[in-house]
């Protein structure tokens, strides 16, 4: 009889990322890339900024028409223009002279500094200036520095400076740098078209009735709001009973409008575990020690299903969620199997197979930090299996997090109606069999 082992959370992710196909590019306009990650670099197309512009609503004026001011001699300078946000104008500056300035607006040619409202003599900090007209002339009772208050052309970015790299995600701000940077249509990967299906008899949709052995199907929600979360696109969410030509049949309808699928249930050892039937029916159950270190090497064309990468259901050392299945279809698609029990299938998710849709979209860090937080409460771990437990923020909001289990029952993954109280996850490593209130754990929040 082989010997088996728990293979490594970390194993067993590492596996998910030698395999999965990275998705094609295609170009979309800035307006339809929010999420997307870059396939190319973002380059910009001018200088930013465009020109000299003033930082401060004030006055643009010749450094050396102020050299004189001084308090209770003050400089007057002419005032001949008004120049507002968007202006093309570059009025000209001789001695003497300035021009009313807001901010971002082009500086004229013959200046080379700008002197705040508030700095100006006589300003009244109550006095509204919104709509009113340029004085005739201001005055200086200090020297103004060349250079000050004024934002040089290209001293953020010069034409032709990547912008943001190929494998980052366009989040707000990177977005918005792009955006300045003027560029217009970005290259990105495309979104994975993912097929998510809970397996079991027992399911029911929500707000139907509930016979005796009947549940609600609260997984194919978890997981479809979980793809969109990870970037993915829904393409099919449902359920099948544990008749395994359903789950055959759904496989094969949604072949050629998938890149991946996500089944939860089943996967463990049971009669009637139909993602184990299905998926690997000659499966044994758990990795046998020679084979636990295997990594999927391409085949002589590069494909990676030309190179036998089956559908492996491995025992993982994570609690809850310790059956795990990952392979390729023979279609090519990968296909993740997780456990039934609610949070067993959400940590399941977030550790294998988020990574696996972020990689497949070309994400250079596909793996999610987790941060040091210190436990309220304590619990027990088990030995050898790395532990998950739902947990929630105690901590005031500006206090360094702490967080205390999401309910009395610890990390039970049956637990589906308590999971609304979790902030997020706490990992505790596998040589930690115990936790006590003030140690430190990892967390990562989950909250949108």
């Amino acid at each position: 009889m082989p010997e088996f082992r728990y293979l490594p959370v970390d194993a067993h992710r590492d596996r998910v990322l030698a395999t999965v196909p990275v998705l094609p590019a295609e170009t979309l306009p800035l307006d339809r890339a929010p999420g997307r990650t870059l396939a190319a670099p973002a380059v910009a197309a001018l200088d930013l900024p465009p020109w000299d512009n003033s930082a401060m609503d004030g006055y643009a004026v010749r450094s050396r028409d102020t050299v004189d001011a001084a308090a209770g001699v003050p400089v007057r300078l002419e005032v001949v223009a008004e120049l507002p946000a968007g202006t093309a104008e570059d009025p000209a500056l001789g001695p003497g002279r300035a021009a009313r300035i807001m901010t971002g607006a082009p500086m004229p040619t013959a200046a080379d500094a700008v002197v705040p409202l508030e700095d100006t003599v006589g300003w009244d900090p109550a006095a509204p200036t919104a709509g009113t007209a340029a004085p005739a002339h201001v005055d200086l009772d200090r020297p103004a520095t060349a250079g000050r208050h004024v934002r040089r052309r290209g001293e953020d970015v010069r034409a032709g400076d990547r912008v943001a790299a190929a494998g980052e995600a366009l989040t707000a701000h990177r977005l918005s740098a792009v955006a300045a940077a003027g560029v217009a249509e970005v290259a990105v990967h495309r979104a994975p078209r993912v097929v998510v299906v809970s397996t079991g008899s027992e399911l029911v949709a929500p707000g139907r009735p509930v016979r005796r052995g009947q549940i609600p199907d609260s997984n194919s929600h978890l997981l479809a709001a979980l793809v969109r979360g990870a970037g993915g696109e829904v393409v099919h969410r449902g359920q099948v009973s544990d008749d395994p030509a359903g789950l055959r049949r759904l496989l094969a309808a949604t072949a050629a409008e998938s890149d991946a699928v996500v089944v939860t249930g089943g996967a463990s050892v049971g009669a009637h575990d139909v993602a184990r039937l299905v998926l690997a029916p000659d499966a044994a159950g758990g990795v046998p020690l020679t084979d636990a270190a295997a990594s999927p090497a391409p085949g002589p064309d590069g494909s990676r299903a030309a190179a036998g990468v089956a559908v492996r259901f491995d025992r993982v050392a994570v609690q809850p969620g310790k059956p795990q299945g990952f392979g390729l279809l023979p279609d090519g698609r990968p296909v993740w199997s997780l456990p039934g029990n609610p949070v067993s299938a959400w940590v399941g998710f977030v550790l294998f197979v988020e990574p696996g849709l972020l990689a497949m979209q070309g994400r250079a860090r596909p793996v999610t930090p987790w941060q040091p937080v210190t436990a309220e409460d304590g619990w027990r771990s088990p030995p050898r299996r790395e532990q998950y437990v739902p947990v929630r923020v105690v901590s005031d909001p500006g206090e360094p997090l702490r967080v205390a289990q999401a309910t009395e029952r610890g990390s039970g993954s049956h637990l589906a109606g308590r999971m609304a109280r979790a902030t997020g996850l706490a990992r505790v490593p596998a040589a930690t069999t115990e936790v006590s209130p003030g140690d430190t754990v990892l967390y990562r929040s989950l909250e949108a």
